[in-house]
């Protein structure tokens, strides 16, 4: 078993940002992760298309995909809706974001705090014991609207979801406020065994999730080429880059099963179908690797 675990979010959280992209790139976007050694995906999520066009065909992709031994597939689900129609398509495997910022949460799923926790419970009554949910608490560092949030607060809310159905949380830097300090403050009162959700807003993320790593948390979402924020966040960075992550893990020792000069492969595709190059270092310098070969 890889000793840190990357749920890869780009085909999900790292296009939802950007201008429509055909089924067909996306599903051959997952297909490259695949074949890098990425056996996690959230590769769709099942959303309101006119609030978030990008995301539009999510069937169809999942579709496309086929059968997959071996690899998870996560669908991001904002409420039952969506989650009838995920589990319509065969996901058994859920991502629910509540923000633990009041007024973040009303602008992205336009519901109270209360009312999300009570969804995700709902969600569990649908879809029955057996599939696993993931309870992503949004603004987990600081919200653009309230700022500064109590870890303790933050990590009651997980509970909460936990209470209600989850199957455990993941804390998101969704508006970028993370720092060591504040990632240390919540695994002080979370402990380890959680997953970490960074973006790139204030050029933290890898710091943070190296503060982490010597903290003990091993779970980790990232997005090919740090592609990726949230739209309902005003200045809000891209994600975490994979490649740039398994680029620093590899290094240091810590297995993660994914290849890197095949992930970058993927990197440079997904920028030919952008248009641009990604923002990602490494996709763009290149690996410490091919310098030391030469």
């Amino acid at each position: 078993m890889p000793e840190v675990r990357i749920r890869e979010v780009g085909p999900r959280d790292g296009l939802q940002a950007e201008a429509y992209i055909e089924v067909g790139a996306r599903v051959a976007l997952i297909a490259d992760l695949i074949r890098s050694g990425v056996h996690t995906i959230e590769a769709v999520s099942f959303v309101s298309e006119k609030a978030v066009p990008a995301m539009a065909g999510a069937a169809a992709v999942l579709e496309s995909l086929g059968p997959l031994p071996g690899v998870t597939i996560y669908a991001l689900v904002p409420n039952v809706k969506g989650a009838a129609r995920a589990a319509e398509c065969g996901i058994d495997h859920f991502t629910v974001t509540v923000s633990a910022s009041a007024a973040y949460n009303a602008k992205n799923v336009r519901m109270t705090i209360d009312e999300s926790v009570a969804e995700v419970a709902a969600i569990r009554d649908l879809i029955g014991p057996s599939p696993y949910v993931d309870a992503v608490v949004s603004c987990a560092f600081g919200s653009p609207y309230e700022g500064d949030l109590a870890p303790a607060d933050v990590h009651a809310l997980g509970e909460r979801l936990v209470s209600a159905g989850a199957n455990a949380s993941t804390y998101a830097d969704t508006t970028g406020m993370a720092t060591p300090r504040r990632i240390a403050d919540l695994v002080a009162v979370t402990g380890p065994r959680i997953g970490l959700h960074l973006h790139e807003t204030r050029g933290t993320a890898m710091v943070n999730a190296y503060a982490a790593l010597e903290l003990g948390v091993r779970d980790f979402d990232t997005s090919i080429g740090g592609l990726g924020g949230s739209p309902f966040a005003a200045g809000a960075g891209g994600n975490l880059s994979t490649e740039d992550f398994v680029h620093l893990l590899d290094d240091v020792g810590l297995s993660t099963g994914i290849d890197l000069e095949q992930l970058l492969t993927a990197a440079a595709r997904l920028a030919t179908v952008l248009g641009r190059p990604l923002p990602g270092k490494v996709a763009n310098a290149g690996p410490r690797s091919r310098l030391a070969a030469g």
